[in-house]
């Protein structure tokens, strides 16, 4: 998915449980699910960005040698500016499009 075309919000706004309650019975199974979405959010969206700052390291980086580069502050701020994963999991869930298994129960008696 491409995460910089999300309609999740920028800002953290305030939620109605209900919204969230609906689609799952459990409020815990709920934040479990957000959390590791959000998760994978984070995962993918880091490995993207040092995949993209990668052209822009040295093989002699020295805290002494830091220098601006234009190309740089720019990835780095598109990034900054972007949704948290946690606003973009919780938008996917209330959506519709995050596809999600929770085990059986006897699954769970079973752990």
């Amino acid at each position: 998915m491409d995460y910089k075309n999300s309609k999740a919000p920028v800002t953290t706004p305030t939620r109605d449980m209900t919204q969230i309650t609906d689609k799952v019975d459990n409020t815990y199974e709920a934040v479990v699910i957000l959390g590791k979405r959000a998760n994978q959010i984070s995962s993918s969206v880091k490995k993207e960005l040092d995949a993209k700052l990668q052209d822009f390291s040295t093989p002699q980086d020295n805290l002494d040698e830091t220098f601006e580069n234009r190309e740089q502050i720019e990835i780095s701020r598109k990034y900054e500016r972007m949704p948290k994963p946690t606003l973009i999991a919780t938008q996917e869930f209330l959506d519709g499009e995050l596809i999600y298994q929770v085990g059986s129960k006897d699954e769970q008696l079973k752990d």
